[in-house]
């Protein structure tokens, strides 16, 4: 039966030949995440279930990135737990402070994940690792719990919707665009419970950093997963990072999907997604002047080296509006540090933005760029959700690390050729 490549990963992990559509398979996992938030969980759960041991203590990582460094007691006490038990089960991947990075940045960075893996983590945004070819999805902390010990997961087999991609981005529009152009597209539920598969001519002109921002959204689109199929540019990315054998899985010609959809990337236009769902995506032909109040460049969607040197581009030379406040976040220390050697950091602090440690921070409203009553704020994070990151009466505009830049520059949403 023709597969496509989740469904050959799943079929591969679950000791099958094949599988199809719909189908409950019990799965053997290569990794396991968990975060500050929700690892407690699973480790209480882990205790009342009675377990003793991990499954592999080199597969199983848990990465303090939402309130660390800790940002109040209560984030000080979850830490301490995930600390504890880390090193009561000599976890091989413990990331804390000095060590750890926004988790969906840090893993591809370390090779921890690689093409052809089964992945499951307790954050929604696990579908991130999906830009390497693997199969890689949120779960709940019982899963979490589970998948620790056992090392294995139920999943019901996702059907697919396939993305052809052909063409180059244009100057100034990015993969955060093509991501929020699909949303608004399909909906936010356009993917429910399906994966969406990118493939087609234009992959080459897409980086890796481009390949984890789209991946890292498809649950914004209800997906499943989000995967892209294996090229040159992937087997790039992993040499020197990944030091174990993996499996490549290719989607068969015939195989099945729900919908196929043509993205022509030279027809991506900067796009903005208002509050307060992804889906209300608009280009700058749609809308006027919005004022904000804030800015926030980073996040595990955006805070990338690339995202880091797109806002310093437009930033350089210039000034952050009065009246708006500019965080930018790089997503690991690795990233920082790499900002830091190329003067990128200096750019940010002379245009009057507030650079900060790697952190989720303000992407979900813990902390480090919080919203009052009334406030906007432009951010490259993943959600614009009523409350997301601060007050119930803000509001969150999604969009790439150019705008957000261009946006602080001016005070208003813009897109830089509005600079030029």
């Amino acid at each position: 039966m023709a597969m496509t490549m989740t469904q050959k990963i799943l079929a591969a992990h679950a000791g099958l030949d094949e599988v199809k559509a719909g189908q409950l398979i019990m799965a053997n996992l290569d990794f396991v995440l968990g975060n500050d938030i929700t690892s407690p969980v699973a480790i209480n759960e882990f205790h009342k279930a009675e377990f003793t041991e991990v499954f592999d203590k080199d597969k199983v990582t848990m990465v303090m990135d939402h309130f660390a460094p800790n940002k109040d007691i209560k984030a000080a006490t979850q830490c301490k737990q995930c600390r504890d038990f880390c090193h009561e089960h000599k976890i091989t991947h413990f990331y804390d402070v000095g060590k750890m990075g926004v988790e969906h940045a840090l893993l591809p960075e370390k090779g921890l994940v690689a093409p052809g893996e089964c992945i499951i983590g307790a954050d929604s945004h696990t579908c991130t690792y999906g830009a390497l070819g693997a199969f890689s999805t949120g779960v709940g902390s019982t899963d979490m719990c589970a998948g620790m010990a056992k090392g294995k997961a139920w999943f019901k087999v996702p059907s697919a919707i396939k993305f052809n991609i052909t063409g180059s981005l244009p100057k100034y529009s990015s993969a955060k665009d093509v991501i929020l152009h699909i949303i608004g597209m399909i909906g936010v539920d356009g993917a429910l419970y399906r994966s969406m598969e990118f493939s087609g001519s234009g992959l080459k002109n897409l980086t890796m950093e481009d390949r984890l921002c789209i991946s890292n959204m498809a649950i914004e689109a209800g997906a499943k997963n989000g995967i892209f199929a294996v090229d040159e540019v992937t087997l790039e990315y992993v040499k020197g990072r990944v030091d174990r054998e993996f499996k490549i899985f290719e989607a068969d010609a015939d195989a099945e999907y729900d919908e196929i959809y043509n993205i022509d990337l030279s027809q991506i236009k900067p796009t903005v997604s208002f509050p307060h769902l992804p889906e209300n995506a608009k280009t700058f032909d749609e809308f006027g002047d919005i004022k904000i109040d804030q800015s926030v460049i980073g996040s595990c969607t955006n805070g990338r080296i690339e995202d880091i040197r797109a806002a310093a581009e437009i930033l350089k030379g210039r000034k952050v509006a009065d009246g708006v406040r500019c965080i930018v976040i790089p997503a690991t220390q690795a990233v920082y540090l790499q900002a830091m050697e190329e003067g990128l950091l200096k750019i940010f602090i002379d245009a009057g933005c507030v650079v900060s440690t790697p952190t989720c921070g303000p992407c979900l409203g813990g902390f480090m760029g919080i919203l009052a009553k009334g406030e906007r704020s432009v951010s490259t994070t993943n959600r614009n959700f009523v409350g997301r990151m601060g007050h119930p009466e803000s509001e969150v505009y999604l969009a790439s690390p150019y705008v957000a830049a261009a946006s602080a520059v001016t005070g208003k949403i813009s897109q830089p050729s509005e600079l030029e």
